[in-house]
């Protein structure tokens, strides 16, 4: 059984490890409700028409790019390691500083949750800091040093949208204990979504790599070829169960965590709308299976009780969440949405990725939804992912 585990070395109880659920915003393809899946990235063309088959010993850079050891002289005094201490427990993460006022972040799973939180600088110095805010849906947090410890470097963020599949990428952080360490590999994938368990925010738009990283990097920078960050190294892929890594890591995009710094830095409460709905993207095997009378859009395989779209009368195919787990078909009767204030949504990526930018709590969405081959619109007042 596969599980996914977040990079904090912990010692004690309950921070190191945590099995949970691949698919997160379908229904589990087999039909058995573990959602584990396999994801193998696209191989990318090369100028002489060669296949990249995502092998590190193949990354094409280009003449802009920089040395591996130029890139770690840059960036490592914007690196440093975090202890964290709450009561029976401690644990060690990595953070990234990001200006010159004392910010640095790192993961939620790092610092979140810890009473006493002390930073090492790569040169040795130590410095007390304190948590300034948290998104534990985003699994991102910033916690603040006196600048007057330090004399600080802030990093370089860059633009993980700019990201392609088989870009050259390093991980430095702190695993196992070991401050700095450097390791270097390729972008597998984007657009990864994950979930610590069922009904819970998935994080979306996830780079997966396979730079190794470890227990203790969580928090730590991923970094393109022109030393800018572009990810938050987060957790990884392990079939064993053991804290190892194999080479399937995960880090929140940069993009996610910059268009929240503000509120972090401020200590305000981050907000995701939420509408409660779990479906399946409407494909021609789909759509002949259900005799659905539209080509695309989302099958709504089950709605959240008590939730937006619960509210507003969109109608899904199983009652709840266990019977849509345990079943081993889709079932006819949900309803199909096809778009969202009017522009159409083809899969649910794409209507939970509109929502997630465009939305917040307390904002309406119109749904265009094809029910028994009749099309109507339904608005849903959106509210605050719950907190499980």
């Amino acid at each position: 059984m596969g599980a996914r585990m977040k990079l904090i070395a912990a010692f004690g109880a309950g921070l190191l490890a945590m099995a949970v659920a691949f698919g997160v915003i379908t229904i589990a393809d087999n039909g058995n409700g573990n959602g584990n899946t396999a994801n193998v990235a696209t191989p990318t063309q090369q100028p002489d028409g060669s296949s990249d088959n995502g092998s590190a010993s193949i990354i094409q850079v280009d003449e802009d790019c920089k040395t591996a050891a130029d890139i770690y002289e840059a960036i490592s005094p914007s690196v440093v390691q975090i202890d964290v201490a709450s009561p029976g427990v401690s644990g060690t993460g990595t953070g990234i500083v990001i200006d010159e006022e004392g910010h640095i972040l790192t993961n939620n799973h790092v610092a979140g949750a810890g009473t006493s939180i002390t930073v090492t600088f790569d040169d040795g110095e130590t410095a007390s800091a304190t948590l300034a805010g948290t998104d534990p849906q985003n699994d991102l947090a910033i916690i603040k040093v006196d600048p007057a410890d330090h004399d600080l470097v802030p990093a370089t963020l860059g633009d993980s949208s700019e990201l392609r599949v088989g870009d050259s990428v390093l991980a430095l952080g702190t695993p196992f204990n070991l401050q700095g360490t450097l390791t270097q590999g390729i972008v597998s994938a984007l657009d990864r979504a994950y979930s610590e368990g069922n009904g819970t925010r998935p994080i979306r738009g996830m780079i997966q790599t396979d730079a190794a990283i470890n227990p203790g990097n969580s928090g730590g920078p991923l970094i393109n070829c022109y030393g800018e960050v572009v990810g938050v190294n987060t957790l990884l892929e392990n079939p064993t169960g053991q804290s190892v890594n194999v080479g399937v890591g995960f880090a929140v995009a940069i993009n996610t965590a910059k268009a929240e710094l503000d509120e972090l830095k401020g200590g305000e409460e981050i907000q995701h709308a939420w509408l409660g709905i779990a479906g399946l993207d409407v494909t021609p095997t789909l759509r002949q299976e259900l005799n659905l009378t539209v080509d695309e859009g989302v099958y709504v395989t089950y709605t959240n009780a008590n939730s937006p779209a619960d509210d507003a009368g969109i109608i899904g195919a199983f009652e709840n969440e266990v019977e849509a787990a345990n079943a081993q078909d889709p079932e006819p009767g949900g309803d199909v949405i096809t778009a969202a204030d009017g522009q159409e949504m083809t899969s649910i990526e794409q209507l939970a990725g509109y929502l997630a930018d465009e939305k917040r709590p307390g904002d309406t969405v119109d749904l265009t939804v094809v029910r028994d081959g009749q099309e109507m619109t339904i608005t849903a007042m959106l509210a605050q992912w719950p907190s499980l």
